[in-house]
């Protein structure tokens, strides 16, 4: 198993089915090699003093440069890091997530991977989409709409409690953009949360989302007023008097909003806390934008090869944040 991280290929880079993941992933030690395959398919480079040279290796799995003598784990500065979880179950879990075409709770994912403790499950749901969004990843281009929604979501006063919680609902807004597809269809999209609808908010997000040159659609907000000047073309189409209702004119970010909240209530029953939205919005976004994979396997490796570059993420710093 010598993952190709550029052009992997089903069953001997990642498994097919179901059974070949139990025949690959049957032990802990597999799981490390799986690992390390991934996160240094060209050889170990000692993440201390950056040589590059072949380790030695200790029964525990630790690994020694022969360099600086530093000891490390491939598991180590990654979203893994000192957890007490066996990675067996992390890549279990892994699996059932990518293969569940609509995500899973973490009450769901508990009872899967038969976990002691609901903040278990929790965390490591938090851990994942934390890896989900792919560092340099490519910015939308084309035609892209962009406009803003609002979303209701379950404010949970105690959310790492399976029982017990008191609720309030409120709305908070969010920024979509989508490519649009000629003669039809969707491409890619992005969503982030936003303080307002205006110009201070929204040029940020677009900036950090579309490639200049892109043709912008967008309602007739005073906010995209300067688009031109950073170097995107703007189409503007006024929905106040129209006879076109708003959800044809910009059928992309009105069927993109739509389909987020479905998720957020089907899956999470609404219970996302403001904080840690916008990590909720990357886990849609990562399913979105691969909904038309045909290999729920290759979903596997490139969540776990995001997950081996991503800085660790602890319990406290998740429940900090809510």
């Amino acid at each position: 198993m010598a993952a190709n991280p550029e052009f992997p290929k089903a069953g001997l880079d990642y498994p097919r089915t179901w059974v070949q993941f139990l025949d690959w992933f049957h032990s802990e030690d597999a799981c490390r090699q799986y690992l390390d395959n991934l996160r240094w398919p060209n050889g170990f480079i000692c993440p201390k003093c950056g040589v590059a040279d072949k380790p030695c290796r200790s029964t525990r799995g630790r690994l020694m440069c022969s360099h600086c003598k530093s000891q490390t784990t491939v598991t180590a500065g990654t979203i893994f890091d000192k957890t007490r979880t066996e990675l067996r179950v992390w890549f279990a879990g892994i699996w059932y997530i990518t293969n569940q075409k609509h995500g899973i709770s973490a009450l769901g994912l508990q009872r899967v991977l038969g976990l002691g403790s609901y903040e278990t499950a929790w965390t490591m749901l938090h851990r994942l989409r934390r890896a989900m969004v792919r560092p340099g990843r490519d910015l939308l281009h084309g035609e892209v709409e962009v406009d803003e929604s609002y979303l209701s979501i379950t404010d949970r006063k105690n959310p790492i409690s399976a029982v017990g919680r008191k609720s309030n609902t409120s709305k908070v807004l969010v920024a979509i953009a989508v490519e649009m597809l000629q003669p039809k269809g969707f491409g890619r999209i992005r969503i982030r949360q936003i303080r307002e609808g205006d110009y201070e908010s929204l040029m940020p997000f677009i900036q950090e989302t579309v490639r200049p040159g892109s043709l912008i659609h967008s309602d007739g907000s005073a906010a995209y007023r300067n688009l031109e000047e950073l170097g995107y073309q703007h189409r503007r189409t006024v929905h106040l008097g129209s006879d076109t209702p708003a959800h044809e004119s910009m059928p992309g970010v009105h069927r993109v909003a739509a389909l987020l909240q479905r998720w957020l209530l089907g899956t999470h029953h609404g219970a996302v806390q403001p904080g840690q939205l916008d990590y909720y919005l990357d886990e849609f976004v990562f399913r979105f934008n691969r909904r038309t994979s045909a290999s729920r396997g290759l979903l596997f490796y490139r969540l776990l090869q995001q997950a081996v570059v991503t800085e660790p993420v602890t319990y406290n710093m998740v429940a900090k944040s809510v």
